[in-house]
């Protein structure tokens, strides 16, 4: 897949020559919802013989105007969104900087100069989909600007199970966020997944007999809500199973900061330093302060039973 990094103004030269099928979207999460898009395009694209084409955007349009109080959590980071798009088939990317300049744009002159410049004969996106002000950028509107130089594809919305509920990036944030990783991988359409760097801690879980590998994650990346968790792990080319603690230490008091420590089973290699991946599997209990170490063990061996069960049942899903 080739990755085509776009800053306004658009310059010529980047851009392959030959027509190609373009889907639209910001796509964070790469969701069941962004497959249908995705699916669509790439049934047209083989169709007509044509490379398929996506234009995204390397940050989230709303951090520009600062709409998110307390700052952005991304379902997909950048390299995450690339590699999901990937395995969905897609042949290039144009990855544009969404800078005041670029925002500017009207719309006739995103479409002339960008969807034009694209080189693209159809035009896929979802119908909520927009490329400026929804009042004057609508997938409605587009036909307008495109005055027949491209064809307009709009995916309707897409629901869970024939339902009125609609999946979308936003729906599966407030999931994850209520630690409902379950119906959030369930409305991905694979697992939901964190990165991190095994990190050292207060080593207390290896004196209550469950020693845990404490995960140092990016910034910019979405943790499940506070609570315990079944989860799986890679490490190296090798998956672990076990259980998550997601909170912040409240029976011995360590810290307000919220911490992410994970108990593998039947697991005793050393390994800080190793950047690992966490598939997040199902939601265990919320977090609770308890009288004292004795009270807090009895309820991790039960935890513990618990996600061995749900783990037993489950495989890591990957688009």
């Amino acid at each position: 897949m080739q990755v085509i990094k776009i800053r306004h103004p658009l310059k010529e030269e980047l851009i392959p020559s030959g027509d190609v099928v373009l889907a639209m979207g910001f796509f964070d999460g790469v969701h069941r919802g962004h497959q249908a898009v995705i699916a669509r395009a790439r049934k047209i694209a083989k169709k007509k013989g044509l490379p398929l084409a996506v234009l995204t955007y390397d940050h989230a349009p709303g951090i520009v105007y600062r709409q998110y109080k307390g700052g952005f959590k991304y379902l997909s980071t950048v390299n995450r969104k690339l590699e999901l798009l990937e395995k969905l088939g897609v042949d290039i990317v144009y990855l544009v900087s969404f800078t005041s300049a670029f925002a500017n744009l009207v719309p006739q002159r995103f479409v002339d100069q960008y969807l034009i410049g694209f080189h693209a004969q159809t035009v896929v996106a979802g119908f909520d989909h927009t490329y400026g002000l929804a009042e004057i950028a609508s997938m409605d509107l587009l036909p307008k600007y495109a005055a027949n130089r491209f064809e307009v594809v709009t995916v309707p919305k897409f629901t869970e199970n024939d339902s009125s509920r609609k999946i979308g990036s936003r729906e599966i944030r407030q999931l994850i966020d209520k630690g409902n990783v379950k119906a959030a991988n369930d409305a991905l359409g694979y697992t939901y997944q964190t990165t991190g760097l095994v990190v050292h801690g207060l080593a207390r879980g290896r004196t209550l007999g469950f020693p845990t590998i404490n995960i140092e994650y990016p910034e910019e990346e979405r943790i499940p809500g506070i609570g315990v968790y079944a989860v799986s792990v890679k490490i190296g080319n090798n998956w672990y199973n076990g259980m998550a603690s997601v909170g912040h230490n409240i029976t011995f008091g360590d810290s307000n900061q919220l911490t992410v420590e994970i108990y593998l089973f039947d697991f005793h290699q050393m390994v800080y330093g190793e950047e690992v991946l966490v598939h997040w599997h199902d939601y265990l209990r919320g977090e609770e302060k308890f009288a004292g170490a004795t009270e807090l063990v009895a309820q991790m061996r039960q935890d513990e039973q618990n996600a061995r069960k749900i783990l037993d049942t489950i495989k890591n899903k990957e688009i």
